[in-house]
């Protein structure tokens, strides 16, 4: 049985986090570190002070001890309480000090030799543990404030760079969507007196990159508009030349070339139509079964017709979409119209809801295909045609809402998938501009 690595969330990916914890870590290590260093030149301060005092205090304790005087209270010879480690240090002849706890309480004791045995005194230490404690307590609440406030301007620091970079990427998304009017406008790039950081120089360069490619693209455009524009007169003088040619081979060649000519011109006038995102939808409500089987008895070709959701003699159940019937007529057509092209037979049309499938069964897409769609005067193989008509497909396809999809079948053969948006009528009634055309299945 394998065993699941354990994965972080998400959000300790973003950049926030990763400077939340980068700035939180280096402020408690900050802290410490100066913490120490207070702590350790403060603690240091203080116990000089008070063995300097402890020693001093011991010092008239040994004179007194000397003259026979009566020793102060906290005084005497190996007092209870002095630490085995002092008291050997007395007795050995040297003087020292320690800090201790006598009756509860901190104490500096110091010790000193007196006749073979020590001679101690005891000053009480409870008022510089009590600094030294109270600092302790001052270090870590001002560390605490600090890595606090630093925390809040630096998430506030680092949301704004976040925010700008989160906006850079939409308006990239957007781009790459086709909305090529889309841009940043990062105020630090309409200024160039004003100092520009890394996401405004990216943004910039943003910027720059998305207008180079919409002024290519639409100087591509109004060529391709105008070159079929140009092409439809000659065409029109060149077609009824044609007719007018002696009935043999050679009239019915030259009428085939004219018609694909006036096919590929139709074609890049409906290509330039759709780039420039003008076409007007003439939404309806129609009933998807019968238009399909519309659409593959006017291709002129054998194509197979399925109707899932049918019992045996019976009619499956109307499903009715909200589209506009000639551009899907359109995407039906260029699909099938492909099929028989590039695929082999049987071709195959299988209505399943909403859902439109055309399948073939020959060599499939290409790989060029299924990873970026179809590209425009590219076809596999020599295979016929000028490589517009899945071009075309998709992009109708986007204008009335619906969604294709490119695959390969496991068994072999290319399947194209048209997913319209299903009409549902809540009230029961019957929907406007409904198609009431019911062909025999």
């Amino acid at each position: 049985m394998r065993r699941r690595r354990l994965r972080a969330p998400a959000w300790t990916a973003t950049l926030t986090w990763k400077a939340a914890v980068f700035i939180t870590v280096m402020c408690c290590a900050l802290a410490a570190l100066l913490g120490a260093l207070v702590h350790t030149a403060v603690t240091r301060e203080t116990v000089a002070e008070a063995r300097t005092e402890a020693l001093s205090r011991l010092d008239d304790v040994t004179a007194a001890y000397k003259a026979g005087e009566a020793l102060p209270p906290g005084s005497g010879i190996d007092p209870p309480g002095l630490p085995a480690s002092l008291r050997a240090l007395a007795v050995s002849g040297r003087q020292g000090t320690l800090v201790a706890r006598r009756h509860g309480r901190p104490t500096m004791w110091a010790a000193g030799p007196a006749d073979g045995r020590a001679l101690a005194t005891a000053v009480d230490y409870s008022q510089s543990a009590h600094v030294i404690n109270s600092l302790d307590r001052a270090i870590v609440g001002s560390s605490l404030l600090a890595i606090g406030a630093t925390l809040l301007v630096g998430a506030f620091a680092v949301t704004r760079v976040t925010r700008r970079l989160h906006q850079t990427a939409r308006v990239a998304r957007r781009i790459g969507a086709g909305d090529l009017d889309a841009r940043v406008d990062d105020p630090r790039t309409r200024d160039p007196s004003r100092p520009q950081d890394e996401v405004a120089i990216v943004a910039g360069a943003l910027d720059t990159m998305a207008s180079t490619l919409q002024r290519k693209l639409l100087a591509e455009q109004r060529f391709t508009a105008d070159v079929a524009h140009e092409l439809r007169t000659p065409l029109t003088g060149l077609s009824a030349a044609a007719e007018l040619l002696p009935a043999g081979r050679p009239a019915e060649l030259v009428r085939d070339r004219v018609r694909t000519m006036r096919a590929l011109t139709e074609d890049l006038l409906e290509i330039s139509r759709l780039d420039a995102r003008t076409e007007e939808v003439d939404l309806a409500v129609h009933e998807l079964a019968p238009l399909a089987v519309r659409v593959a008895g006017a291709s002129g070709t054998e194509t197979e017709v399925r109707i899932l959701g049918a019992e045996a003699g019976t009619r499956a159940r109307p499903v009715r979409v909200e589209t506009d019937k000639r551009r899907l007529e359109r995407v039906l057509g260029n699909l099938i119209a492909n099929a028989h092209k590039h695929g082999r037979p049987p071709v195959v049309v299988t209505v399943d809801g909403p859902v439109v499938t055309v399948r073939d069964h020959g060599p499939g897409f290409p790989d060029y295909l299924l990873a970026g769609g179809p590209q425009r005067f590219r076809t596999e193989g020599g295979g016929k045609g000028h490589g517009l008509g899945l071009t075309i497909a998709v992009g109708q396809s986007a204008v009335i809402g619906a969604e294709l999809v490119f695959a390969n079948a496991e068994d072999g053969g290319a399947v194209a998938r048209l997913t319209l948006p299903e009409y549902v009528r809540l009230d029961g009634g019957e929907p406007p501009g409904h198609d009431d055309q019911t062909e025999a299945m």
